[in-house]
């Protein structure tokens, strides 16, 4: 299909399998080294003690091995560990297709448009999916700390204009709030009345603690999940991007999003003509877990960044494809 782009999200999962006490799945190619072992011949002979002439003739007594040999044996065993080679076996692929003009391009077959990660096709695409309307549990988070204070009005009115668009009937959603501490006004439910109490509970005030809320929302909310079929787990994080109270790091709440297979898209609150580190910090956010960054240039066009977020929801693509190989000690 002429002028159609790509941009794809990938989750890699690597869960080996469990290996028995004294075997390794290592392939055919990888030998690991035997332990020294002393009925095997390497460990050297202990000397018996000398039987005197004059005594009457007996079997001696076989001696222990001297003190040492068999703590020597653990340690050549413990330091020849074999290296394991370890394949998961599906890669899933969220994407989404535009064509020249930026604009989502929906109901596709496969053999309409090319896939690339990193500049590279796949090798096979196992399954393909035209469902561009998985069910959704999205994350509201929206920063209630003292820096944002004149902002969050409009903050509270496009996360409830949002949900009210973005909302199916088999859609669910949560929405909290984060200073210094992280207040979940309402839990995952498809009430969006329930959603808009909550929304309008969050009061600003206090430090930013934003990499401790969105690891921990991650951790207790996405991880948690347990679905029967295929959902699309996505948090939108709205804030100014300046961390001043955390304990865990920028790259933590990254790898905890990953880990939980969520998308996190950011809405940037700081309005001023140029970027700061802020926005430095939720570019890399959104691009590290799928995700995207909005930075408006008014703060009554938040609303607009939640209407694209929705667009681009409502068009991805699910795809699965076969993974690359990776070594594990």
């Amino acid at each position: 299909m002429a002028g159609v782009a790509a941009a794809l999200s990938l989750i890699f999962l690597a869960v080996p399998a469990p290996v028995a006490h004294g075997q390794s799945t290592a392939p055919a190619t990888t030998q690991a080294q035997p332990a020294a072992s002393p009925a095997g011949g390497t460990a050297q002979a202990v000397p018996q003690a000398a039987v005197p002439q004059t005594a009457a003739p007996q079997t001696a007594a076989p001696q222990p091995p001297a003190q040492g040999t068999q703590q020597s044996t653990s340690t050549a065993q413990d330091l020849e560990a074999p290296t394991i080679k370890i394949q998961v076996n599906e890669v899933d692929l969220v994407f989404t297709v535009t064509d020249g003009k930026g604009h989502f391009v929906p109901h596709l077959d496969q053999s309409a448009f090319g896939l690339l990660d990193n500049g590279r096709p796949p090798e096979q695409v196992f399954r393909f999916m035209q469902e561009t309307n998985l069910p959704l549990r999205v994350g509201i988070m929206l920063d209630t700390s003292s820096s944002i204070r004149q902002r969050f009005q409009f903050e509270q009115q496009s996360a409830i204009d949002f949900l009210l668009q973005v909302l199916h009937r088999n859609d669910r959603a949560f929405v909290e709030g984060f200073d210094i501490e992280t207040d979940v006004a309402q839990g995952f439910t498809n009430n969006v009345d329930l959603l808009d109490q909550g929304i309008h509970k969050l009061r600003p005030g206090g430090g930013t603690a934003m990499f401790d809320a969105l690891y921990s929302t991650c951790k207790d909310q996405m991880l948690t999940l347990r679905e029967a079929n295929a959902v699309r787990k996505t948090i939108i994080l709205v804030s100014d991007g300046d961390d001043n109270y955390s304990h865990a790091l920028e790259s933590d709440a990254i790898k905890e999003c990953q880990r939980s297979e969520t998308t996190v898209y950011t809405i940037s609150t700081n309005v001023s003509p140029s970027k700061d580190k802020g926005d430095d910090v939720l570019s890399a956010i959104a691009a590290a877990t799928g995700g995207r960054s909005f930075f408006p240039t008014r703060i009554e066009d938040v609303a607009g960044g939640f209407a694209s977020i929705e667009e681009e929801l409502r068009s991805q693509y699910p795809g699965t494809s076969p993974p690359r190989l990776r070594n594990k000690r």
